[in-house]
């Protein structure tokens, strides 16, 4: 599974995510839409290719990235499964120390 967290919890990233929604970037058209330095910008793109997010392609001597959408549809599956899971044994949990009455027990002590 991709690390979602990873290339999503970062704001440049997000951004670029955002600028490659519409189409295909090069790397100067994205590093010009940012305040921070070219080597900056690309340590963001690895990041993102790493994980599959983008694609890159060579167009002449640019280099073009766009989004990979299958690969970030499967991404979001996977986190929603995996949140899904985890709010089900949260109330599994939930529903267990309800039905031992232990919330009764805890509000008659205070």
């Amino acid at each position: 599974m991709p690390d979602i967290y990873r290339a999503l919890g970062d704001l440049t990233r997000r951004r670029i995510l955002q600028m490659l929604k519409s189409s295909h970037k090069t790397q100067k058209e994205i590093v010009d839409a940012f305040d921070i330095s070219q080597p900056a910008i690309k340590k963001h793109l690895h990041v993102l290719l790493e994980e599959g997010f983008i694609s890159v392609t060579m167009k002449g001597k640019y280099r073009l990235y766009s989004l990979n959408l299958t690969h970030l549809q499967m991404a979001f599956q996977e986190m929603l499964q995996y949140t899904g899971e985890l709010l089900d044994e949260q109330l599994v949990n939930l529903k267990t120390y309800v039905e031992k009455g232990e919330f009764r027990d805890e509000q008659d002590e205070g």
